[in-house]
Parts: C-alpha cells; structure tokens; sequence
C-alpha cells in the first residue's frame, strides 16, 4: 500500500468513526459497537501509516509542497 493510499484509509475510517460517534450520544448500541470495532481497524491502518511515513520521510519522497508564490526581487 502506498503513503497516499493509507492516508486515503485513515481518512475513511475516521470519518466512519465519527459519523457513529453522533450516534452513540444519541444512544445507538449497534453503532457503539461499531465505534469499537472501527479503532480497532484505525489503529491498525496509523501503524502502517506510521512505518510507510517514516521510510517516506528517509527515502526522500516526503517533502513540503513548493509555495507557488514567488518573491520578487528588488
């Protein structure tokens, strides 16, 4: 899996976990159990984000995005 395509994943999945969690206040049992189960998946998917971030970072493919602004000299 790619840093792009796990990014895309955790992204998923929080939104899913949060969506629950609106429910949950309200008293949904069935989406409380879906809450649980949904950290589970999302601490699974933050370790590999975590491992393929870090060899990102090391092989140089992680970098800040250019500022399309330019300064002008004077």
């Amino acid at each position: 899996m790619t840093l792009k395509e796990t990014m895309q994943q955790l992204d998923h999945l929080l939104a899913n976990v949060v969506k629950d969690l609106t429910k949950v206040h309200r008293g949904n049992k069935a989406a409380a159990q879906r809450v649980r189960v949904g950290t589970i998946k999302l601490e699974r998917v933050a370790k590999v984000f975590r491992r393929e971030s870090v060899a990102a970072e090391k092989g140089g493919r992680l970098r800040k995005p250019k500022s399309k602004l330019k300064k002008k000299k004077r």
